[in-house]
């Protein structure tokens, strides 16, 4: 017999046919030291094999020891005589896979690489070449050969096929595969600058150099290494301008250094000439709208582009640029929106937005309808679709899921984009429109919109909420007041939170005017109160004030009920009975005068009778 495989001081060492398929098991399988495992099998490997222990440093060096095993080979319906095996070369190297047919004048070979054949990969088709008896050879390899090889042997005589497959490691140095010349890092903000490399072995180090000396992030403030090499700039300044090269290393060395990679630290645009806001046009107009920027330095021109806001493209055949400028020709009722002239540089973009409003046409419909419940009332919010009319006023349309019928509700005020529907159903779900009016007559509906009110037995969560729980992040503003001040408004005032104020965002103040529970006004602060004025006289009000956390959590606090007197009709009335009374005791006094000078009269005449 031959020797197949032997293990000496750690060093493994095995015959021509076996190098690759062979080796020792662990013990952790629960079989003998010198257990081996035996890969990618052959029809030859079948025979006798001893395994013996040989002791070089004693005398005698054998003894009669030897453990006998027979393997055998089932080969009737295997096609392949050599089967291929994992390769690891180095790059430049030839790879010789064996698939050798067992049958060669009935069989034929084709190779693929992850399931794609050699023949439709160019970069490999053009280096490897297919031996008559099925082997594959790649001369030279390279490092893009990495990957699984499949040999696939066809028997048209037997209609049988077979599979057979390995792994292709091809290793090489620490290389640069690509370097640009020119990088531009954003002033005033992060920045990454990458070394674009490959290596196999993986990489063990990696080295920057700047202006020719060696760069060193730990030495250098704000600059910090990423896992994978790159520069990582956490403030980009006028200071980290320059010209690097990187260096990649691992196991095997070095294939050198990148090309030159010159940073160039580029400024953010400033717009010199921004669009109007708002543009008004008539039907079959051209308009023109202007934009212009530059960097800060004026070196440099950076790219101006319009696009609309809505995400429609524009008029293919009727707009042109020119420098900065969009013009658009005889414009139709389609073009109205909002337009948005983008300029950008390496280091950041800045927009500019403008309207186009066309006369004679409608407000643009509301948009993104979001809603609140109680069980008879939903509070709607909306998004108006023109940003530059701010005359728009809102109708709320109505009506039960199920039912024909709509109903409407007015919104009181044009600044409101949201308002309270009151005397609904419990647990019913209804559907919503909101539609815009202004001068030039009715908009378009909103898309509709649905939400249920909560049934009758719903209790809020806000009734369970406890404050040592991790899910209670903010409570309700505490011991809500109203009073009126002595120039005849109202100051709203209410203590923080008992729990969460570290939390706390901003308060949002609401009043509802009662009975129909119709939102009146909304305002938004910081402090613990606000001072409400031009409240309506004669009418009922009810306010509360709601907490609002970081985290968009919000809670209510209790509701508070005031009568605004009718100030103007009393006063009326008081100056109407004082001006009265005024009146009857002037008629009185003129009436006392007047019988006085009528009885002295009388007197004097009935003196005089008497004489």
């Amino acid at each position: 017999g031959k020797n197949v495989f032997s293990w000496y001081d750690g060093v493994l060492t095995a015959a021509d046919n076996f190098i690759g398929r062979i080796n020792l098991l662990d013990n952790e399988y629960g079989l003998g030291k010198a257990s081996v495992n035996l890969t990618a099998l052959r029809e030859s490997d079948g025979g006798w094999y001893q395994c013996r222990v040989i002791f070089p440093n004693r005398t005698p060096s054998t003894r009669g020891n030897g453990t006998w095993f027979h393997l055998t080979v089932d080969g009737r319906h295997n096609l392949l005589k050599v089967p291929p095996i994992n390769l690891t070369v180095m790059e430049g190297e030839d790879a010789f896979f064996h698939c050798t047919m067992k049958h060669p004048d009935t069989s034929k070979v084709i190779w693929r690489q992850s399931g794609i054949l050699l023949s439709d990969l160019p970069h490999v088709n053009s280096r490897s070449k297919v031996m008559p008896d099925g082997n594959l050879l790649i001369s030279p390899t390279t490092m893009t050969d990495i990957g699984e090889y499949f040999c696939e042997i066809t028997d048209e005589l037997r209609n049988e096929k077979q599979i057979a497959r390995a792994y292709l490691n091809v290793q090489y140095k620490a290389k640069v595969i690509y370097a640009p010349p020119e990088v531009y890092l954003p002033f005033g903000q992060e920045a990454i600058l990458d070394c674009h490399f490959r290596a196999n072995p993986p990489l063990t180090n990696l080295r920057w150099e700047k202006d020719g000396f060696l760069f060193d992030p730990y030495n250098v403030q704000g600059v910090f290494y990423k896992r994978n090499g790159s520069l990582f700039f956490s403030k980009v300044d006028d200071s980290h301008a320059g010209v690097y090269q990187c260096q990649p290393f691992n196991d095997l060395g070095t294939d050198g250094k990148s090309p030159l990679i010159k940073v160039v630290v580029q400024h953010p645009p400033i717009l010199t000439m921004k669009p109007k806001p708002v543009y008004i046009h008539k039907l079959g107009d051209n308009v023109e709208m202007s934009c212009d920027a530059r960097d800060m330095k004026g070196l440099h021109r950076p790219v101006i582009q319009w696009t609309r806001k809505d995400g429609l493209p524009l008029p293919y055949d009727r707009y042109s640029t020119h420098g900065g400028n969009l013009t658009l020709e005889k414009i139709v009722e389609s073009d109205r929106g909002i337009y948005q002239c983008s300029v950008t540089n390496e280091a950041a973009t800045v927009t500019a937005d403008t309207e186009l409003l066309i006369e004679s046409i409608a407000p643009r419909p509301p948009f993104n309808l979001t809603a609140n419940s109680t069980d008879t009332r939903i509070t709607l919010k909306w998004i108006p679709g023109s940003v530059a009319r701010p005359s728009i006023t809102y109708i709320i349309w109505y009506r039960l899921a199920e039912a024909p019928e709509w109903r409407t509700l007015k919104v009181p005020s044009r600044s409101l984009m949201e308002a309270t529907v009151s005397n609904l159903e419990p647990g019913k779900e209804y559907e919503f429109m909101v539609l815009g009016q202004d001068s030039y007559g009715d908009g378009i509906f909103s898309k509709a919109f649905r939400y249920f009110t909560k049934p009758r037995d719903f209790k809020d969560a806000q009734q369970y909420r406890d404050p040592i729980q991790q899910f209670a992040q903010i409570g309700p503003p505490r011991n809500l007041s109203v009073d009126q001040t002595p120039d005849g408004n109202y100051l709203v005032t209410w203590d923080p939170p008992e729990y969460g104020k570290e939390l706390l965002r901003i308060y949002l103040v609401r009043w509802w005017l009662e009975p129909k529970h119709t939102l009146h006004g909304t305002a938004e602060t910081r402090q613990t109160q606000y001072l409400v004025s031009q409240l309506d006289e004669d009418e009922l009000y009810i306010f509360q004030v709601f907490s609002l956390s970081t985290t968009d959590y919000e809670a209510g606090s209790n509701e508070y009920e005031i009568y605004v007197p009718p100030y103007r009709r009393m006063r009326a009335i008081a100056i109407g009975t004082a001006s009265g009374l005024m009146f009857l005791l002037v008629a009185l006094l003129v009436f006392v005068y007047m019988r006085r000078k009528w009885f002295r009269s009388i007197h004097g005449s009935t003196e005089k009778i008497g004489h």
